[in-house]
């Protein structure tokens, strides 16, 4: 246990190290403008100490996010208009709601590209070539378009969030699906198989590692999708609204609470995957 925590734990106060620095070499000129207009003089403890407590820094200090993150999470009602926790559900309705439509696309394309040679030839190209085009240029396309029909809210957000989710499952979904060998599948012949067959005793279980990990890649992007999603909509909640009011304001520790708490949903989430995935894996014997 404690050999896996040590390098963690080394990584992260390295990078917190860095940070800090980081935050004290960017923040430097505005405390030495201060100082040359004030007349005083600016001594390095005074410095690392303006570096690490201005009010709108370039770049805040870690302990700054960490007590915007604690004061909009614990100190917030969940109801309130400033929780992060508020803001963090709003982006994570829109994400399972469009990882689960990119999933179940992702599959049904995966089964008809591989049982299917002309979907194999057609489809995959279109599939390959959709994922070149920048989400930020197809975002506000996606929401006015369905405005225009009047859907608005929650929908237009996991749509695009479905856009980014479903490439990653199609193409896990594939090559799990084609992972068994020849040998495999001459015995399945062998046995009479029927193609449904094949597909539910042999296809299906070989494609259980990399459905799971294609999961995994497809709830990273889903999330992504939906803080994209609320961009160009001018959203007032969600993890993108955060983002969007804080640029506004030029206030640079809530864009990075909102950053760390997508984050941290992401992280959250793709373990809830991990885990599903180990229970899973062991229950048919592949872990």
């Amino acid at each position: 246990m404690i050999r896996s925590v040590v390098p963690v734990l080394t990584v992260v106060g390295f990078l917190l190290a860095f940070w800090y620095a980081a935050a004290v070499w960017l923040n430097a000129p505005w405390a030495y403008d201060k100082t040359t207009r004030s007349g005083e003089v600016l001594t390095t403890r005074t410095l690392i100490a303006d570096t690490w407590s201005q009010e709108k820094p370039k770049l805040p200090a870690p302990h700054q996010v960490a007590g915007e993150i604690w004061d909009t999470t614990v100190e917030k009602k969940i109801t309130s208009k400033r929780s992060l926790i508020y803001h963090s559900w709003v982006t994570l309705s829109a994400t399972l709601l469009g990882f689960a439509l990119g999933t179940g696309l992702g599959i049904l394309l995966a089964v008809g590209i591989v049982f299917n040679r002309t979907m194999d030839m057609s489809v995959m190209p279109w599939v390959i070539a959709s994922q070149t085009i920048p989400i930020l240029a197809i975002a506000p396309m996606i929401i006015v378009v369905l405005n225009a029909v009047g859907i608005s809210g929650l929908l237009p957000k996991a749509m695009i969030s479905m856009y980014l989710s479903f490439f990653p499952v199609v193409v896990g979904m594939v090559k799990g699906l084609r992972s068994p060998d020849a040998m495999q599948l001459d015995q399945m012949r062998t046995w009479h198989a029927s193609k449904a067959q094949t597909f539910w005793k042999l296809r299906l279980p070989a494609s259980m590692p990399y459905f799971f990990t294609s999961l995994k890649i497809g709830m990273a992007a889903s999330l992504v999708g939906a803080i994209v999603g609320e961009l160009p909509t001018g959203a007032v909640a969600g993890l993108g609204a955060r983002l969007l009011a804080g640029s506004y304001y030029g206030q640079t520790i809530q864009i990075w609470s909102a950053l760390i708490m997508a984050a941290a949903l992401a992280a959250a989430l793709v373990g809830i995957i991990g885990i599903v995935q180990r229970i899973t894996l062991k229950r048919m014997g592949m872990a």
